[in-house]
């Protein structure tokens, strides 16, 4: 198992070249690519459902790691699987029954994650930690990209890490917002082993194959 992965965040790539991107970050040494799913009711913000997923599994050879930030996604978690998900990550704020959710995605044949907001504490997911694949922490509020990073959520990066230690789990720890060569570093030394980046890849002024690249190798230097 690869110890870092960079999974850049297909909503940030030009939509009218969807194949292109997606050869060119995998090309670059891109790990997953990851789909950031906002159904303006959770977030404000409307984004891609299954269909594109469905599309997404066609031209890309990558894992597909799909991040519901939707209300209710019990209700929708068997549809993104069937698309072609390979990994599937839920809120803890949309989920009472954590657990339940998890079994589920884990009987549908992907891998679990569960991910929490900036202001969520870390305790929403204790129920969840020894059952999951992947735990992701939200570095930015959840529905607009190009967010500026927030430092204070390094210390909850931290405290995950140690937990899972503890639980001697082998979930990655995955971090998303505002990820770029200045703050890979920080959440790689807080223990985090996955890194989405959209505006970082997508939108580097030499291609997003350059921006995969120049990420790719700060996450392994």
């Amino acid at each position: 198992m690869n110890k870092f992965l960079l999974a850049p965040s297909i909503i940030a790539a030009d939509f009218s070249r969807i194949a292109e991107e997606t050869a060119a970050v995998e090309s670059a040494g891109a790990d997953w690519i990851h789909v950031d799913v906002m159904d303006g009711h959770f977030v404000p913000t409307i984004t891609v459902g299954p269909l594109f997923v469905e599309s997404l599994r066609r031209v890309c050879k990558l894992p597909l790691d799909v991040h519901l930030m939707i209300s209710e996604p019990e209700k929708h978690i068997e549809s993104f699987a069937k698309a072609g998900a390979d990994n599937i990550t839920v809120h803890a704020e949309t989920c009472p029954d954590l657990p339940r959710i998890i079994e589920k995605i884990k009987t549908l044949g992907c891998a679990a994650g569960v991910t929490l907001n900036p202001a969520t504490p870390v305790s929403a997911i204790d129920s969840a930690l020894p059952l999951v694949d992947l735990v992701l922490v939200m570095s930015v509020v959840p529905g607009f990209s190009g967010q500026k990073f927030m430092p204070e959520t390094i210390g909850k990066a931290e405290e995950i890490r140690a937990t899972l230690n503890a639980l001697r789990s082998s979930a990655r720890l995955e971090v998303d917002g505002g990820i770029n060569a200045e703050t890979l570093p920080l959440m790689q030394r807080a223990g985090a082993d996955v890194f989405v980046a959209g505006n970082a890849v997508f939108k580097h002024p030499q291609g997003s194959g350059a921006g995969a690249r120049a990420l790719k190798d700060i996450a392994l230097s």
